[in-house]
């Protein structure tokens, strides 16, 4: 997001959002135009390139421009925060889209990888006020944001057949790992070796101090309250449209 300066009316605010059809372009734009802001997107293109890389890039070709040339230019580097609108290639989604499924008739069970995988989760809707937040202090400093709080895959999946009461029940270990309906034995969830990933990282936690401290920025959705929100509106999705 950048903020470009203003002439004429000096209390007009005006943004302008990259990937403004993303998920976080879209919540970002409608958190700025409550705030009064004059809002202008680009659109978000799909792209081979390696996200690791170009977010690195991006990173210090920041810190580079504000420290070589003074720009007021800053990073949030944001772990990761989901939403009814994020993705269906991410592993949140996946899950909430097919417990909808499931629950409707239309699935019979989820594929998963690594159940034990941890995440640092938030909800979207919170991390773009952080974005807003970080570019209202006088000087630009970076920061993390995150809930710091870690959940496990197995745990997203437990929270989310439990939002259409389901309780699961796991057995066996590793790739023969099942989960089932805790009352009727259904299968719910089997583990696919092909979905484990080449380089797995076990564990992703952020450390939002400084955000909490300097920003006054705490993530207001719970964990429960994040998983409940997806699974309520791919529950929705899937009944007006059972081919999404």
């Amino acid at each position: 997001m950048a903020e470009p300066g203003t002439s004429g009316n000096v209390n007009r605010k005006v943004a302008l959002i990259t990937g403004i059809t993303g998920q976080d372009g879209s919540y970002l734009t409608e958190f700025l135009i409550e705030k009064g802001y004059e809002v202008h997107g680009i659109l978000r293109r799909s792209s081979s390139f390696n996200t690791a890389c170009a977010k690195l890039y991006g990173h210090w070709i920041v810190v580079n421009y504000r420290e070589a040339y003074g720009m007021f230019a800053c990073n949030g580097l944001l772990f990761n925060h989901e939403s009814p609108r994020r993705g269906e290639n991410f592993v949140t989604r996946k899950i909430t889209r097919g417990v909808a499924k499931i629950q409707l008739g239309l699935m019979s069970h989820l594929e998963m990888g690594n159940l034990d995988s941890k995440r640092d989760w938030g909800h979207a809707k919170d991390y773009v006020e952080a974005m807003w937040l970080i570019l209202q202090q006088d000087e630009p400093e970076d920061f993390v944001v995150a809930s710091g709080e870690a959940h496990s895959v197995r745990e997203f999946i437990e929270k989310a057949f439990a939002c259409v009461g389901r309780g699961v029940v796991w057995r066996g270990e590793g790739v023969h790992e099942t989960g089932h309906d805790k009352h009727t034995d259904q299968l719910l969830v089997k583990v696919n070796p092909k979905y484990f990933r080449p380089t797995e990282v076990d564990l992703l936690l952020g450390d939002a101090s400084k955000a909490k401290q300097k920003l006054g920025w705490t993530n207001k959705t719970t964990f429960e309250e994040l998983v409940k929100d997806m699974v309520e509106a791919d529950l929705e999705l899937m009944k007006k449209n059972p081919e999404a």
